[in-house]
């Protein structure tokens, strides 16, 4: 348990410092849209921390939603050496994790759930009641 702890609390500290260069210290034009990091998995080892990175206002074309995406995440791996280093430096570790970005496609499964759940016909017991 104590194992699991520790690469939450080290995921975390990386997920804040990620987040800081986003906001302050990367000047990539790629890097244009709304982003967020909403989660980094350490592995076990700590020598890999998986980073996933959510889009915001992304254009409803699909397809350039996608290029959109893949454009951040292009970004952010030629970034991945900078990063790493304000990482050590930040946190104080021997080996740093070798970072891995990924889409993070919780939002867009969410708004796909609820638009399933909208289009159910259900009603309520409140409604029910009243017939």
């Amino acid at each position: 348990m104590a194992k699991g702890h520790r690469q939450g609390r080290m995921g975390e500290e990386i997920r804040k410092i990620i987040s800081d260069l986003l906001f302050k210290g990367l000047k990539d034009p790629r890097l244009s849209a709304m982003i967020s990091i909403t989660a980094v998995e350490v592995t076990s080892d700590g020598s890999y921390a998986t980073v996933y990175v959510s889009v915001l206002g992304m254009d409803p074309d699909k397809e350039k939603a996608a290029a959109q995406q893949q454009d951040t995440l292009d970004a952010l791996n030629s970034a991945k050496g900078f990063i790493r280093k304000e990482i050590g430096r930040q946190i104080k570790l021997r080996h740093v994790p070798d970072l891995i970005f990924k889409i993070d496609k919780s939002l867009e499964y969410g708004r796909h759930i609820d638009e399933l759940i909208s289009t159910l016909d259900i009603r309520h017991d409140e409604e029910e009641d009243e017939e």
